[in-house]
């Protein structure tokens, strides 16, 4: 239900009323007792959607679900197989570190 304001143009009294949509308008001025309201034009409150069913993921089927899942798995594995690959080789080149074949001179 909608909050809605209100102006008496007799007093000048402002305020809220929390009314549902199909109530009519109000009169009467709770602060004069005359009648002189006017529901004023108002910018409203953005809507807030709370609990579950608002957004379509909400709705998957159980075999999409398991599709993802599937699918989050597989890359997972590749992955893993990349940087298993990556270790052994040098940052800069991608090439696998070659050990030093010069040998140390005698000191």
């Amino acid at each position: 239900m909608p909050t809605y304001e209100y102006l008496c143009e007799k007093c000048d009294h402002e305020f809220e009323q929390f009314q549902s949509i199909t109530a009519r308008s109000l009169r009467r001025c709770p602060n004069c007792k005359q009648n002189g309201l006017k529901r004023l034009i108002g910018s409203g409150s953005g809507i807030i959607f709370k609990g579950s069913g608002f957004y379509q993921t909400d709705y998957r089927t159980e075999n999409y679900k398991q599709a993802q899942k599937k699918e989050k798995s597989k890359s997972d594995t590749k992955k893993e197989k990349a940087q298993a690959k990556t270790k052994g080789k040098d940052a800069s080149d991608g090439k696998p570190k070659a050990e030093s074949t010069k040998k140390k001179k005698p000191g």
